[in-house]
Order: C-alpha cells, then sequence, then structure tokens
C-alpha cells in the first residue's frame, strides 16, 4: 500500500487564513502535515508564504489557480517557482459536465493548457467534484469521457465527491493509475448537502482508496465544512490517516 505525504488544503481553513495566514499556517504545521496546497496567498508575498513555509518545515504540494492561458501563464509559473511546487489544479462546474459537446470543450482547454505548461516544467491536474459523477453521458460518466477527450490532463481525484456522486472511489483512483498523482481526501455522510466530518468518521473506505493509490504523490485533507472546530477536524484527520498507516507525516 502506497504511503504519500499528507497535506492540506488551505481552502478548509480559509476564514481563519484571511484574518491571519502565518497563524494559521503554524496551526497546520504544529499538527504534523507535510505540505500545503495553496488557495490564495492572503495579501501576502508569495516569497514571503515561501519563508513561513520553509521556517515551519513544511513544503508546498501545489496551488488551485485555475486552466493557464497566455495572459495568466508567466505569473503563474513565477509564483509556482517562488513557492516550489510543479502542481497547478483547475476545474469546471456542473454546465461543463452536461453534455458530451460541453465535455469536449473543457477539455480542448485543458489539452491547451497542458501545452502551455509544458515547456516550463509544470503540470496541469483537474479537480473532480460530484457532478462528474452523478449521471452518465453515453454509457460512461462525464468524466471519463473528459479522461479520454484530454489524455495529457492528470487528475487530482476527489475521493469523496466521486462516492457522493455515486461512484466507487477507489475504482476511481484506480483506473486513473499515474495520472491522479494528487488525492483530494474528506469524508462525511455522503449527502452532498451535508457537513463533511473529520476522515475515518463517514462512509469512505479508506482501506480500499489507499490500496489502489500505487501512483499517488499526495494525500491532500479538504473538509469544506464541518459542524465543529475546523482546526480541530484536520488534527483529528492527520492523526487518523498516520496512525492507520495510510500516509506520512512530519
Amino acid at each position: 500500500m502506497v504511503k504519500p505525504p499528507i497535506g492540506v488544503q488551505l481552502y478548509s481553513v480559509r476564514e481563519a487564513a484571511a484574518e491571519d495566514f502565518p497563524g494559521t499556517l503554524r496551526k497546520i504545521a504544529a499538527m504534523g502535515y507535510v505540505g500545503v496546497e495553496l488557495a490564495g496567498l492572503n495579501g501576502m508575498t508569495p516569497v514571503a508564504v515561501r519563508e513561513l513555509i520553509d521556517e515551519l518545515g513544511m513544503v508546498a504540494c501545489s496551488s488551485h489557480a485555475g486552466i493557464p492561458t497566455d495572459e495568466n501563464l508567466a505569473e503563474n509559473v513565477e509564483t509556482a517557482k517562488i513557492l516550489g511546487y510543479n502542481y497547478q489544479v483547475g476545474g469546471w462546474g456542473p454546465p461543463e459536465f452536461a453534455s458530451v459537446a460541453e465535455i469536449q470543450k473543457i477539455a480542448a482547454e485543458a489539452q491547451a493548457g497542458v501545452a502551455r505548461m509544458r515547456p516550463t516544467g509544470m503540470k496541469l491536474a483537474i479537480h473532480n467534484h460530484y457532478w462528474e459523477f452523478d449521471h452518465k453521458l453515453e454509457g460512461k460518466y462525464p468524466h471519463e469521457l473528459f479522461m479520454e477527450a484530454a489524455p495529457d490532463v492528470l487528475v487530482q481525484i476527489d475521493t469523496y465527491w466521486a462516492q457522493v456522486g455515486g461512484a466507487d472511489p477507489a475504482e476511481v483512483v484506480r483506473k486513473c493509475g499515474a495520472r491522479a498523482p494528487l488525492l483530494h481526501i474528506k469524508d462525511g455522510p455522503g449527502v452532498k448537502d451535508k457537513d463533511m466530518l473529520p476522515i475515518g468518521t463517514g462512509v469512505v473506505d479508506w482501506t480500499r482508496v489507499f490500496a489502489a493509490a500505487g501512483a499517488a504523490e499526495w494525500a491532500i485533507v479538504e473538509l469544506d465544512t464541518t459542524p465543529g472546530d475546523m482546526f480541530e477536524a484536520l488534527d483529528e484527520s492527520c492523526k487518523y490517516l498516520v496512525k492507520n498507516g495510510f500516509v506520512t507525516g512530519r
């Protein structure tokens, strides 16, 4: 079974980060997380964030910065080089997965994004939600159709959203293989309008997911919402994943 390092998507602590980004990063580091996946810099410069992450003994593993375009490519690459990550993550909403024609359109956009990034050494990954798995088109999940139409694009499989949509997350991860170097790890009741829960207290079968995740380079915890304290939920999640041998912590 693969034991990727554990990271956290900082969208989970977006409210605290907006008020005190350095203090938020210090709390995350104290839990034992190895990496942070960025979702904005909360007014700090890339250099200042890099210095703080280095000081705390963590690394930036990736960033949710959207699909690269001619207009934003240079800035995205500069930020990535300063912070030290190679993976940029983007995605789309439900309308783009409602028809085969729309999927073909965004697949072409993603392929173009890969072509833009290729000379820089950076890699593009697409993050899924439940709407890539809650219906089928031509007998396949929209996610599968996208993967076929964009063969050079990597994916960040959000295991929980795949399950909420109706798929088997372990099977999705297995099928993606080396094209899924990043996993989003979240848990909950498996219902899209319900709060998420600390990892290990919901419906996802993590033994099967990680057994299928032989190519995973990072396991990144993300809790969009939680009924209790978010920092406590992230701490509990980290402890659960490390204790059960699914990931490596600091």
